[in-house]
């Protein structure tokens, strides 16, 4: 079996060739410098191709894999810009059409949570979408369009609505690295939210994991929510990290409002996801 990775030197991406190698599989890490991947796992096929102007013979020159786990996305963590419907789903969605159109059979997409739009409480895969950002809008119209080509163009579809991620590599603005680098500049105090809102976290390694095993197993699942099921105060998570590290800080509560993007207590239901991993 041939995998191939776009978006593989990202945050997800790097530890999905991770996971990749363990398996008897061979690996394509489509990248838009070649150099870059060799940084991640030397012995890791490349390809370099940039998604905006993807040839035609796409599928082709990435040696026509049994299935692409399609990471890539730009335009990140900005996720109130237009950018993303207006550059982002177009570009994506020729691109992967592109290549179903070659041959392509089974096709693993990283979606979002953001899909849900403002629904509170725990989300289900069987809830209808009311994307309220740029991002999860685009993000939910290109899935849409994937299942309107499996209509007339047959292939296995596994939409993945990842939620929220933690874990080596991670950009320098999210949540744990922030406290980290307060931590090393030897800030006294951390500013947050209050830190009531409750999230679903999942290690990237959980992530990536899951993904591997969707590529290599899963039939046309549809979507299906990657999470950990469990939802968590934001302010109980940092307060975690704080004490598994040792790390003395304190913590300013309430600097920061709330995103207005997002509502204030969601999480995801992974019983869909169980019900895979159980039959595998």
């Amino acid at each position: 079996m041939k995998v191939a990775v776009t978006g593989s030197t990202g945050f997800i991406g790097q530890h999905v060739l991770s996971q990749l190698i363990s398996h008897p599989v061979d690996v394509v890490a489509v990248v838009r410098e070649c150099s870059r991947v060799h940084s991640i796992l030397d012995d890791i096929e490349s390809v370099q191709m940039d998604l905006d102007s993807a040839p035609e013979n796409a599928f082709d020159v990435m040696g026509r894999p049994d299935v692409v786990i399609h990471l890539a996305w730009g335009g990140l963590p900005n996720y109130r810009s237009l950018h993303h419907f207006a550059h982002e789903l177009p570009i994506h969605y020729r691109f992967l059409s592109g290549l179903v159109r070659s041959g392509l059979s089974r096709l693993v997409v990283a979606g979002t949570c953001f899909e849900y739009g403002m629904q509170s409480g725990q989300l289900s895969e069987t809830m209808v979408a009311y994307p309220e950002n740029p991002y999860g809008f685009a993000k939910d119209t290109l899935r849409r369009q994937l299942e309107y080509l499996r209509k007339s163009q047959p292939f296995a579809l596994i939409w993945t609505r990842l939620f929220y991620l933690y874990g080596a590599g991670q950009a320098e603005s999210s949540l744990l690295p922030q406290l980290k680098s307060a931590v090393e500049q030897g800030h006294g105090v951390f500013n947050m939210s209050g830190g009531e809102q409750l999230r679903d976290y999942l290690s990237v390694i959980d992530v990536a994991r899951t993904l591997v095993m969707l590529a290599l197993h899963g039939a046309d699942i549809g979507v299906l929510n990657v999470c950990s099921g469990k939802p968590i105060a934001v302010r109980k998570l940092v307060e975690e990290w704080i004490e598994e590290n040792g790390w003395q800080i304190k913590l300013n509560l309430g600097h920061y409002s709330y995103p207005d993007y997002e509502p204030l207590a969601f999480w995801g239901d992974r019983r869909k996801l169980d019900e895979f991993l159980a039959s595998i």
